[in-house]
This record gives structure tokens, C-alpha cells and sequence, in this order.
């Protein structure tokens, strides 16, 4: 099994949060994990690219990589992987932390058209206080889902999930024992 996961629009794979995951998983599985950043940051750019370039990158990078693969990301990057699934790269499943819905203050701009082609089993970390997305508008629209989702609320937890970084890696690691 291989584990890849890409960071959120304003940060690179060496985003605390997603260098405590892969080390998190590491430990508890010895399972290989990569992290990736996606074609704007290595070119040294702030805004991301349009999203058939950011899935391509996805696509791009899970080619590296062997065996079952689970995908996954913070934010804008696990919103890609959800996207390449969806479309067809094979996966074991998805790792989605910090979901962005919807954009803050914008509930009806919803980022949820390709949930009903997911049929991979999904975790979605999200805090309680999360802006692009409460709880229930959440589990509302993942139960468009096919695959079986899992929910786990960071209570107070916004989106930056701040100083919750050993919390989250936890979660995950305690999903993919599930999913055994």
C-alpha cells in the first residue's frame, strides 16, 4: 500500500499538518507515504492552477507510486484527490482533511458534483467551527457518497485545525486500521 497527500492552496507538502500524518502512518503501518506539491508551488507561484491541471498533478503522482493506493490531502488537495477518484484513478481510499465545501460565506457555491461517482471508502476530518462548512451541511452532502464515510469532528476546530496536528494523525490512523 502506498499513501499520497497533497496540501491545501496556500501551503506545500511540508505543511505541518500533512508531514505529522505521514509520519503518524509510517509508525503505526510501515506503509510508504509521499507527499506532493502541486504544479503552481514548484513553480513558485501563490495562486493555484485550474482544477483538471491540479487532478492531472494527482494523477501524475500516484502514477509514481505502487501497490493499493490511498489519496488523500488538507483542504483544496484532498478536494483533488476526491476529483481524480471520481474520475476514475483507482484508489483504496480517500484521507480528506478539512474539506472546503463550500466557500466561506458562500453555502450555495457547493463543491460536491462528482461525490455520487466516490465509491471508495472516505474519512473526512473536519473541525466544528470549520467556515467552509459546518458539520451538518457536510454530512449532508457526503451522504451522496457511495463508498462507506466516516466522520471525525475536531471540536472548536476550525480550518486551519491548528495545534491539532497530533488529533487528526490520530484519526487517520486509527481509520486505516479499520480499514483492514
Amino acid at each position: 500500500m502506498s499513501v499520497l497527500l497533497a496540501p491545501g492552496a496556500g501551503t506545500d507538502r511540508n505543511h505541518a499538518s500533512l508531514v505529522s500524518a505521514a509520519e503518524a502512518i509510517m509508525a503505526a503501518t510501515g506503509e510508504s507515504v509521499e507527499r506532493m506539491d502541486f504544479p503552481y508551488r514548484k513553480a513558485g507561484r501563490k495562486i493555484p492552477d485550474k482544477a483538471p491541471v491540479l487532478v492531472q498533478a494527482v494523477r501524475d503522482e500516484a502514477a509514481l507510486l505502487e501497490g493499493p493506493l490511498i489519496l488523500g490531502g488538507r483542504s483544496m488537495g484532498g478536494r483533488m484527490c476526491s476529483m481524480a477518484v471520481a474520475e476514475g484513478l483507482e484508489a483504496r481510499a480517500l484521507i480528506l482533511i478539512c474539506y472546503p465545501l463550500h466557500p466561506p460565506g458562500k453555502p450555495d457555491a457547493l463543491r460536491v458534483a462528482h461525490f455520487n461517482r466516490i465509491t471508495v471508502p472516505c474519512l473526512f476530518v473536519s473541525g466544528t467551527r470549520d467556515a467552509f462548512g459546518t458539520p451538518e451541511e457536510l454530512t449532508a452532502h457526503t451522504s451522496a457518497i457511495v463508498g462507506p464515510v466516516t466522520h471525525v469532528w475536531i471540536e472548536g476546530g476550525d480550518h486551519s485545525l491548528r495545534k491539532r496536528d497530533g488529533v487528526v494523525a490520530s484519526a487517520i490512523v486509527s481509520w486505516l486500521g479499520s480499514l483492514a
